[in-house]
């Protein structure tokens, strides 16, 4: 059974473009300009003719601007087990050479985040977090994935939502401020507004048709990979239980944004059959990449009820959970992070700079501990450290948090 395209579901008439422009007087103009600068273009990867308001230059800029603050955003990159990002973008990197946009600058990085996701931003900006590689079984199933956020970015789905976003609600979802160039308050204005934006593209709900479209055609990837097509309907069997089952988390991260269900397993099923049997699954391989992650796998979840613990104003017990967890996995920043703000909940500020000091050292690429760190030296009345953390962590993700503060202090 060959896969059918959907017909011209997502991309707007013209008779309806024009109805939008019509009532939306102060969006029409522009809408009508980018018309006539872009209008309609051949998708790379269905062969369809749709409309797209975004060139592949803006998709580039959108995507190589928007990867760092998303990561940032998302818990920073994982840092404790180098071999496991590395193991990742061989990965994709070995999908991306046989994807219908070969030309995209793809990267792909692994998140220190605990809840189950996958993202893509324009350009193939990949992101995939370590709460989701500890429930995968396979590098069969590790590609699928990957396989999956190729196609968002190869078929443009990230672009067409913004199309859509133009033409419904007449402005862009990211906001012009991304793509300024420039210097002094506007430009540091509009990187903060790009900062803040970046949720919606990260957390991005595609329709159905683009979620069969990722489905059916990164299985065709997988296969001219040499990855076994079998590992797609697994991976959407393992979704499926975890959805019953509600396991905590699931519904804010992959199951929200790429929801499961019986359909996609039997169309992914059905498409793997069309191909020939066999192919890599890559059980052990993926065990050996991913075994010093699934063994710490209980430090991370200390880590999350020390999180709780602290939000029920328990600063002893995230204290102490928080130690627990550096016992288990003693290379991971985020546990002397959690440390530092129990100190600080207890008014121990001198230990809570040396905890966040203690996580710069271990990973000095994320915004956060130099946000805290900028909080405690400002209480120890050192302004010009505090102003020096605090632009630090502003240049690694603009916060309205470090914006306040530069402005207190001084800039």
């Amino acid at each position: 059974m060959s896969y059918k395209a959907p017909p011209f579901d997502y991309s707007l008439g013209m008779k309806q473009i024009f109805s939008l422009i019509k009532f939306n007087a102060l969006a029409g103009p522009l809408i009508a300009l980018l018309l006539f600068a872009t209008g309609c273009a051949t998708n790379p990867v269905t062969g369809r003719s749709e409309l797209s308001l975004m060139s592949e230059q803006e998709e580039l800029k959108i995507g190589s601007t928007q990867y760092g603050f998303g990561q940032q955003s998302q818990g920073g990159a994982y840092v404790a087990d180098p071999g496991v990002n590395a193991y990742v973008s061989e990965v994709g990197q070995k999908l991306a050479a046989v994807s219908d946009r070969t030309s995209l600058p793809y990267e792909f990085v692994v998140l220190n985040h605990s809840v189950p996701n996958a993202w893509a931003l324009p350009g193939g900006k990949i992101a995939i977090n370590r709460g989701l590689l500890t429930e995968l079984g396979s590098e069969a199933e590790l590609a699928a994935v990957l396989a999956h956020e190729i196609t968002h970015a190869a078929a443009k789905h990230g672009a067409r939502a913004q199309t859509r976003a133009i033409l419904t609600q007449g402005t862009l979802l990211i906001g012009t401020a991304i793509l300024m160039e420039g210097e002094g308050a506007a430009a540091t204005q509009g990187a903060l507004v790009g900062a803040q934006a970046v949720g919606g593209l990260v957390n991005l709900k595609y329709g159905r048709d683009a979620e069969r479209e990722a489905d059916h055609y990164g299985i065709k990837y997988m296969v001219k990979a040499g990855y076994d097509p079998q590992a797609a309907a697994s991976l959407q069997e393992v979704f499926l239980k975890l959805h019953k089952g509600k396991t905590p988390g699931w519904m804010d991260g992959m199951l929200s944004s790429h929801p499961p269900s019986a359909e996609r397993i039997e169309n992914n099923r059905t498409t793997a059959a069309t191909y020939p049997a066999g192919g890599k699954l890559g059980i052990e391989d993926y065990e050996q990449a991913m075994a010093r992650l699934k063994k710490t796998k209980r430090a991370y979840k200390n880590y999350d009820d020390g999180i709780k613990a602290l939000q029920k104003k328990n600063a002893s017990g995230a204290l102490a959970l928080a130690r627990s967890a550096m016992l288990i996995e003693p290379r991971e920043a985020l546990f002397h992070g959690l440390a530092a703000r129990a100190y600080d909940a207890q008014e121990k500020t001198k230990d809570a700079l040396r905890e966040v000091n203690n996580a710069i050292a271990l990973n000095p690429d994320y915004f956060e501990y130099y946000l805290l760190k900028g909080m405690f030296l400002e209480k120890q009345g050192d302004k010009k450290g505090a102003k020096e953390a605090y632009a630090r962590s502003h240049q690694l993700l603009p916060t309205e948090n470090t914006a306040k503060a530069l402005r207190r202090l001084g800039k």
